[in-house]
């Protein structure tokens, strides 16, 4: 005996998985292609965010600073055995794009050494700021043309520390004026 009811359903009930399962593939589909959509979105983002933080690093480890001599009658000069101590002031501005302190200063060659004494200046781009500054001269060598190379401490926003060169010129300058008066009478 054959039930036709039975048979009946078999066929329905096998159609109906078949839709389950194309629905169910369709479902997967759509998810995995959402997926990908968020994912392509999440990573440009991301990279757009590297970038502008690599961008940004750069930019803030930019030293640009120029240095200008100002008085050197700042505090007392003496003339000892041919050679002149004067204290001034060096004039330092950031013409860099980001903050930047500057930690100290040295220049050393024959005939003219000098250093920076007291505080770190913290300067913002744009900004100037003052150094006081020890100088030396030896008065039978020191006043040649060529620049005096100054050799600058800095720290950067990302707090990374190093040396900056920048030539200063001396002739014209303050500095040599106070020196060669005070090496003058002595020569």
């Amino acid at each position: 005996m054959i039930d036709l009811d039975e048979q009946s359903r078999q066929p329905a009930e096998s159609g109906t998985a078949t839709s389950d399962r194309l629905m169910a593939r369709r479902t997967i589909t759509l998810r995995l292609v959402a997926a990908f959509v968020v994912g392509v979105v999440l990573g440009g983002f991301g990279v757009s965010q590297l970038r502008d933080s690599r961008d940004q690093r750069e930019q803030n480890a930019v030293v640009a600073l120029v240095a200008v001599p100002q008085s050197a009658d700042f505090g007392g000069s003496s003339y000892s055995q041919g050679s002149v101590q004067l204290s001034g002031l060096l004039m330092v501005i950031n013409a860099g794009p980001a903050p930047t302190t500057v930690r100290g200063v040295q220049a050393e060659r024959p005939g003219v050494a000098m250093h920076s004494i007291g505080q770190a200046r913290r300067l913002p781009p744009g900004g100037a700021g003052q150094l006081v500054i020890e100088l030396r001269f030896e008065c039978s060598v020191a006043f040649r043309p060529e620049p005096l190379p100054l050799r600058i401490s800095v720290e950067t926003e990302d707090k990374d520390v190093r040396e900056v060169a920048y030539p200063v010129a001396l002739v014209g300058s303050d500095w040599e004026r106070d020196a060669l008066d005070l090496c003058g009478p002595h020569s």
